[in-house]
């Protein structure tokens, strides 16, 4: 999805809010252990992954992630610009000291207590200079916006969603409900207003033709529109009932099979 995020976000890679920024906005941070979560939002919280301690060592980057080829050939080469990249997000994450504090907290340790505010300032200045040549599509733009992300994923991904958030049903469609309410009051509103002239309409002597047609097929429309929408709630909820099921029942097919396969002592 990388070369298409320039429709979700600004085309920065600084496009990232400092720690302390994170809090100002209302924020919680959720520690996240998976790289694709990092630095995407949604509402009032933020996914962030901890800085790993053998992305600081020299050792580890001479060995496994040096710039010669190595047995990994390519993958190699994008798992490099990808650690790259990850590292540099640090860069805007920790500006200040208060930012370093808040990453150094108990409950969150996205940054190793045994580094220090000098040191990592010397990091931070060396990470710098990193351009977004050097680092994978996905670290050229900074945050991102999990609806976003939600909205474009059955598109970009053939999937029906990015990440899923929602555990329960409820809170799944309890999102759809804002919008559908505004939608359903102003067709309730236009609905009100036709039916006030068409009253009038018949007091007049002059009647206006074009106005009892257009009200008559908006009519019919507002209420094919409401069974539309009710028959695709619930459709939806059933393809998400079946869904789990369905994935329930071949993970058992797989696990007997996997059963059946292994060799009997």
């Amino acid at each position: 999805m990388a070369p298409r995020l320039w429709i979700m976000t600004t085309l920065s890679s600084a496009n990232i809010n400092p720690l302390h920024r994170q809090r100002v906005k209302g924020r919680e941070i959720i520690v996240t252990e998976e790289p694709r979560l990092h630095l995407v939002w949604i509402h009032d919280r933020i996914f962030i992954k901890p800085l790993p301690r053998y992305l600081l060592s020299l050792a580890f980057w001479e060995t496994c992630l040096s710039e010669n080829p190595g047995q990994l050939g390519d993958s190699q080469s994008n798992i490099r610009k990808a650690a790259i990249g990850f590292l540099r997000t640090y860069r805007y994450l920790v500006q200040h000291e208060s930012d370093f504090n808040i990453a150094q907290q108990e409950n969150l340790r996205l940054i190793s207590k045994d580094v220090d505010w000098a040191s990592f300032c010397r990091f931070a200045a060396e990470v710098g200079h990193i351009e977004d040549s050097e680092v994978s599509g996905r670290y050229c733009y900074g945050e991102l916006r999990l609806t976003r992300l939600n909205f474009y994923a059955p598109l970009f991904l053939r999937k029906f969603h990015f990440e899923q958030v929602h555990g329960q049903y409820g809170d799944f469609f309890g999102r759809l409900y804002g919008p559908l309410l505004f939608i359903f009051a102003v067709v309730s509103v236009i609905l009100n207003a036709m039916q006030v002239e068409l009253a009038a309409e018949q007091l007049s002597a002059v009647h206006w033709v074009s106005l009892w047609s257009v009200c008559r097929w908006f009519s019919m429309l507002s209420l094919l529109g409401a069974a539309v929408i009710s028959a695709w709630f619930i459709l939806l909820w059933l393809w998400i009932f079946l869904d789990e099921w369905i994935y329930t029942a071949r993970r058992k097919v797989e696990k007997r099979r996997e059963n059946h396969d292994e060799p009997k002592c």
